[in-house]
Formats: C-alpha cells, structure tokens, sequence
C-alpha cells in the first residue's frame, strides 16, 4: 500500500510539474527520455511501449500527437517491413533538454531530499538488488 500511495503521489506532482513549465505530461518526458538513451535516438514501438509501461494504443495516440508536434518522426523499420519504429527529432531533444532540470528537480526534492546520505545509499543497493532479480 505504502508503494502505491507513493509512487502515485510522486508521479502525479511531477508530472504536475512539468506540465506548468513546459507544458509537457510526465508520460511524454518519459517517451523523449527512452528514445534519447536508445541507439540510434529511435526504438521499436512495441519496445518502447513496454519502456514506457503504455499500452500500444496509448503509446499510439502520444506518438501521433509528438508526431505532429515534431518531437519525434517514425520510420520504417530496416528488419522488419511491419514494424516502425519512432525517432527522437532534434526538436524533441531540444524539449528534452529543457525540461530535463525540472524533472531532476523534482525527483531530487521530492524523493531523494526526505532521506539521508545512509537512506540513499542504501536504497541504491535496492533498486539494483531489484534490477539483478528482474534480470535487468
């Protein structure tokens, strides 16, 4: 329960966040963020719906609407002919980077600053003993 409050809590007042400065939700940042650490700054989009935990149809309606926005192109995918894949455009790396100090901000002041140095490394050690069972 204490997970669910907080990880809801949390992303709700970043992503409050980020829409008032940048006019940007938090599921968008963490779309531009996936495709900027991809090679080639571009994903498969069945991958990129798993990294981003949308469903494909929702991941379908954001890519549209960045699409549009300019923040990222599709392109065909070179091994697969029904496969696409989306691209980080120059502009949405712009946007990235804009918005990136907020978000870092946020995650700093909201999640990091209520614990102490011990806390933090501690919970370091965490999310990677997390990270090795999931296989990750």
């Amino acid at each position: 329960r204490g997970f669910l409050q907080t990880h809801a809590r949390l992303v709700r007042e970043l992503d409050d966040e980020l829409r008032a400065e940048h006019g940007m939700p938090l599921t968008t940042y963490d779309v531009l963020v996936q495709l900027e650490l991809a090679p080639d700054r571009a994903m498969r989009m069945s991958e990129l719906a798993e990294a981003v935990l949308l469903s494909r149809s929702g991941l379908t309606r954001l890519v549209d609407r960045l699409e549009r926005e300019g923040l990222l192109e599709r392109r065909e995918c070179p091994d697969d002919a029904r496969g696409s894949l989306a691209a980080l455009t120059e502009a949405g790396a712009k946007r990235l980077a804009e918005a990136r100090p907020t978000h870092l901000a946020g995650v700093r002041r909201l999640f990091l600053e209520p614990l102490g140095a011990p806390e933090q490394r501690r919970l370091a050690t965490v999310w990677g003993q997390i990270a090795e069972a999931d296989g990750g």
